[in-house]
């Protein structure tokens, strides 16, 4: 890998390029990220990534965004990659940009398991556990619509169906946002060189080794020859994949509604006769969608896994037990059992879980964290009562008086024992676990609800009630807002 270019300083000029412009676009078109919010970006030090990071370090002021670097170093090219580490780092230190540099061991992968999909896995998990640390709304990557375009292409070869040819999401679980998804990657090169941005230029991606560099260096060139607007086209296609597949897999959940039942461990349960009678489009889709579900990374299995797996279940094995990725799936004369793969071992009968539980988590105001148990954002922060206009509570936003609270707030499992006083019962408490009695919670189920508590008491049963003690009343001047803002995809602690 070599240095294509150096920069002689920061970003000039007071405007915005037209590039940013597009690029802002796409951010408030597709939803990806809102001013205000800490965004993490990924960063390798080739072009895509290098552009990403001057665009949103130009977004910046004006936005008032956090912005946190991430660089992974794999060690693969020796000398190559540790300068791709010392460009991302030098541009991070003279644009006052933390910058935090991982090396992740990609020769520990699983036999079998390929160095592109196994250094990706690595990837990902990390920039998850990194965004939880440093309480990031947002993971952004630099996929252009170049990649999106290869990636279309590549699944179609595979024999994809609608999600394959989906291609790429613009943002993923609400978590991992992609600004240049629109952006052509000549663009990003004269942008690049516009502004005299660095960046490196990854010679493994001149191998034709890999599939994806055949088709970006050999079929897109060839295709554009016959068609210049290829990219933009397989793009659209992508898009109008995607909407249909979303709407398939609502009508799945429809005709599927009451037909999937949870498990006490936390798996779900498909009643076998019943799946031998659905059709086969839709044995596919829920084989899939229930794997996604379960999978570390929310991605479904490959339609071969899936294929092989709806044979298992309409043929006449008594007992079977499938493993894709992170899903295990078992399989026996009544049901079929979707679960994590370090899930329960036994048979699919219901068993009594041991409670596992999560270590308290520090809440800062104002801050944001993920609760490891069910992927809840959980964010917080001070605001004058007069400012509160019709901010009001209910499951997923609370209100509470800053001056009767203290902190350090924390969050945590429910303990056998804990009362509070449940808003609407005047001031009385109750046993927290009578109160989840009453609205039926499973007993597995309630281990894993957030509980928000401050030195004084239990503030807030995420999801369900706030105590009524800390409310909001004539006399208070400051207040304290706590807020789910969504799920994101985090196995474990």
């Amino acid at each position: 890998m070599t240095v294509v270019s150096r920069a002689t300083g920061g970003l000039t000029g007071t405007g915005w390029p037209p590039l940013l412009q597009r690029v802002v676009r796409t951010i408030r078109t597709r939803h990806l990220f809102e001013p205000g919010q800490h965004v993490l970006v990924a960063v390798s030090g080739g072009p895509d990534s290098m552009a990403l990071l001057s665009l949103l370090n130009r977004l910046k002021p004006s936005w008032h965004l956090t912005v946190t670097v991430v660089h992974y170093n794999y060690g693969l090219r020796g000398a190559e990659s540790d300068s791709d580490q010392a460009c991302v780092e030098d541009l991070c230190r003279r644009w006052d940009l933390p910058v935090f540099v991982e090396r992740l061991d990609v020769d520990s992968r699983p036999r079998g398991a390929s160095l592109q999909s196994a250094a990706r896995e690595l990837r990902y998990g990390a920039m998850m556990k990194r965004a939880l640390v440093c309480g990031a709304d947002r993971i952004a990557v630099g996929h252009t619509a170049d990649d999106q375009a290869e990636t279309v292409l590549l699944w179609m070869l595979r024999g994809a169906g609608l999600t394959g040819l989906s291609g790429m999401p613009a943002c993923r679980n609400g978590l991992f946002v992609r600004p240049l998804y629109d952006i052509r990657r000549s663009e990003v090169l004269a942008y690049l060189q516009d502004e005299k941005v660095p960046f490196r230029w990854d010679s493994s991606n001149d191998k034709p080794i890999y599939l994806r560099n055949r088709i970006r260096r050999e079929i897109l060139p060839a295709l554009e020859r016959v068609v210049p607007s290829t990219v933009e086209a397989l793009c659209r296609l992508a898009d109008v994949c995607a909407e249909e597949d979303r709407y398939l897999d609502d009508q799945v959940v429809a005709l599927c509604e009451g037909r999937i039942a949870p498990l006490s461990d936390g798996r779900k349960a498909v009643d076998r006769s019943l799946f031998k009678t659905l059709p086969r489009a839709i044995q596919r889709r829920l084989v899939r969608n229930l794997c996604k579900e379960f999978d570390v990374l929310k991605r479904p299995p490959g339609l071969k896994q899936v294929d092989a797996l709806v044979r298992t279940v309409k043929g006449s094995a008594p007992f079977a037990v499938a493993r894709m990725a992170s899903v295990k799936v078992m399989i026996d004369t009544d049901r079929l059992c979707f679960g994590p793969l370090d899930g329960e071992q036994g048979s699919c009968a219901p068993s009594t879980r041991t409670a596992v539980r999560t270590a308290s988590i520090v809440l800062p105001v104002p801050g944001t964290i993920v609760w490891p148990e069910t992927g809840d954002r959980i964010a917080t922060y001070r605001i004058r009562k007069d400012n509160l206009s019709s901010l009001a509570g209910n499951a997923t936003n609370i209100v509470v008086d800053a001056g009767k609270i203290s902190e350090r707030l924390i969050v945590r499992n429910w303990r056998p024992g804990d009362r509070f006083c449940p808003f609407g019962m005047h001031g009385r408490s109750k046993k927290l676990q009578d109160f989840f009695t009453d609205l039926k919670v499973p007993i597995e189920e309630r281990y894993r609800v957030p509980i928000v508590e401050a030195p004084e008491g239990i503030v807030w049963v995420v999801g369900y009630r706030q105590d009524d003690r800390w409310s909001v009343d004539e006399k208070t001047e400051w207040c304290v807002v706590l807020s789910v803002q969504e799920r994101v995809a985090v196995k474990g602690n």
